[in-house]
């Protein structure tokens, strides 16, 4: 049986989901995708704390126990539904695109996309090719909060100063974080200075989780 509602991703931490009818896409995204008869693109998120209290109480094993549970969480949710799991992938996936077409994607002088409700404290967590039969999610009103932030507490905040020039200068970033004793190894000063959904901000061992990703990521890449 097909999934008949969200309410157990919601349950399970993973509380945004977009649906898009496949042949709605815009034909530039389309072409990227597998051509396989799919009816429905399924973008799944997560917002706050519940997807790392959801984590830690199933705990699953492996290297990135988020990804694992968000995976496990969709295979019992989708059953037997056709589907095909293109992120978490190998294959690129245009997620800051299907973002913006959701209405959840606002961009921020930093790499993140900062929501007027969630501040930064979100994330995409999956992209689902599905033979579902939901009925397609309206774009959800603009609420970008950057463009009216006199502030721009996170500019100030970045020991860095890679977000004070028109782009965010990731090669700033990265040597930051990779110098000895930065207090950004574990963790984006800048994104923490944000006042914007503080509070959602993530429970401090799911911020350190992340960030040591993502500095592992910049080491190999040294």
């Amino acid at each position: 049986m097909p999934p008949r509602d969200f309410l157990e991703l919601d349950c399970a931490g993973l509380n945004r989901q977009h649906v898009f009818p496949l042949a709605d896409l815009p034909a530039g995204l389309r072409q990227h995708l597998p051509d396989t008869g799919y009816r429905q693109l399924i973008l799944i998120g997560h917002a706050g704390r519940a997807l790392w209290v959801a984590v830690q109480r199933q705990r699953p094993p492996g290297p990135d126990p988020i990804d694992a549970h968000t995976v496990q969480t969709l295979q019992r949710w989708l059953g037997d539904t056709r589907h095909h799991l293109l992120y978490p992938g190998p294959a690129p996936v245009g997620l800051q695109a299907l973002g913006s077409l959701a209405g959840w994607h606002h961009p921020s002088p930093m790499m993140i996309g900062v929501d007027a409700t969630w501040g930064s404290w979100h994330a995409y967590r999956a992209v689902v090719l599905a033979d579902t039969d939901f009925p397609a999610t309206p774009q959800a009103a603009p609420n970008a909060a950057c463009p009216t932030c006199a502030a721009r507490r996170c500019v100030s905040a970045c020991p860095a100063d890679a977000l004070s020039g028109p782009h965010f200068d990731l090669s700033r970033c990265a040597g930051e974080r990779l110098r000895p004793g930065s207090a950004c190894a574990e963790g984006c000063l800048a994104r923490l200075a944000c006042p914007v959904g503080s509070e959602h901000r993530y429970d401090a061992a799911q911020i350190r989780h992340s960030y040591r990703q993502s500095l592992a990521w910049l080491k190999a890449m040294k």
